[in-house]
């Protein structure tokens, strides 16, 4: 059993059990698959191990199977991983989603000659798959109200550009066959050792009410230092289709990450500590804020 934590400098300390320690593992173990880019060896085999892990506080797990005619040759199959809890007969149901595939090229390498090459992915694909298995463990069962809904999503980083990008987000949000989630959270590169998210531009635009909720959160729990109240960079990402099918989504993303797309996007980069801040201000917020929604129920 993990141990229990006190997320300090907060007006009201809470009991926290997110572990870090276990969160680095899972990020470990898929950079350890090698690349993860739909056609590769260790595709398959990320897609199974996230599908194991979660299975283990899932209430249920399935595969959303999609396909995409690629630029670059061939027609390739891949899939959303989603998790579920409580999803069915809650009041209040949230999103929580990030991408589990890699990027194959590395066209911001400084090294011409390994621009062609696919990445590990530890912080870009890696990072956020880690915290929401982690999330899991922690928050299942916290409100017999609340459900959540964890979606792993793949071809978010395929390209080489944007209209070949966020296939798997863009695949869940035309789906109706769902109880359509109230809001969204997204997380992308949030291992960085030097982790600051600021607020993103385009959640701003899509998602005011959800920011504000989320970054006055971060101030009153002790976490204004890594989630800073300020605007940073504008990003295009997979909460861009999920707004725009009407479900309120916000992307945490720290984007100032000189490895992005690059041959250094490594273990070194990163860190457990960054995983535990991310992974204790979400665990904190369902536990403060449990049926928050952005709208009266």
């Amino acid at each position: 059993m993990a141990a229990l934590g006190l997320v300090t400098g907060a007006a009201a300390p809470v009991e926290t059990k997110f572990d870090e320690n276990r969160a680095w593992k899972f990020l470990v173990d898929q950079v350890e698959i090698g690349p993860r880019f739909p056609s590769s060896p260790g595709h398959l085999k990320c897609r199974d191990y996230i599908r194991a892990e979660a299975a283990k506080h899932a209430d249920r797990v399935t595969l959303q199977p999609f396909s995409h005619q690629w630029s670059r040759g061939g027609r390739l199959e891949m899939w959303n991983v989603v998790a579920e809890q409580n999803w069915q007969n809650a009041k209040v149901r949230v999103l929580l989603c990030a991408h589990w595939d890699t990027r194959p090229s590395a066209e911001m390498d400084p090294d011409p000659t390994k621009r062609a090459k696919p990445i590990l992915g530890a912080n870009d694909g890696g990072s956020g798959v880690a915290v929401l298995l982690e999330l899991m463990r922690v928050l299942k069962g916290l409100h017999p109200d609340l459900g959540i809904q964890y979606v792993f999503f793949d071809g978010e980083d395929l390209g080489p550009s944007l209209d070949e990008m966020f296939l798997g987000a863009t695949h869940y949000a035309g789906r109706r066959d769902i109880p359509r989630p109230d809001y969204g959270i997204l997380l992308d590169m949030v291992g960085d050792k030097d982790l600051r998210i600021p607020r993103e531009p385009n959640s701003d635009y899509y998602a005011p009410a959800v920011m504000d909720a989320l970054y006055a959160h971060a101030k009153t729990a002790g976490f204004e230092k890594t989630f800073p109240n300020v605007l940073g960079p504008e990003v295009i990402d997979d909460h861009i289709p999920l707004n725009r099918a009407g479900i309120p989504t916000v992307d945490l993303i720290d984007f100032t990450y000189p490895a992005w797309h690059t041959h250094q996007d490594t273990l070194d980069k990163c860190s457990a500590e960054s995983l535990g801040i991310v992974g204790r201000f979400l665990e904190t917020w369902f536990r403060k804020n449990p049926l928050w929604t952005p709208k009266p129920k």
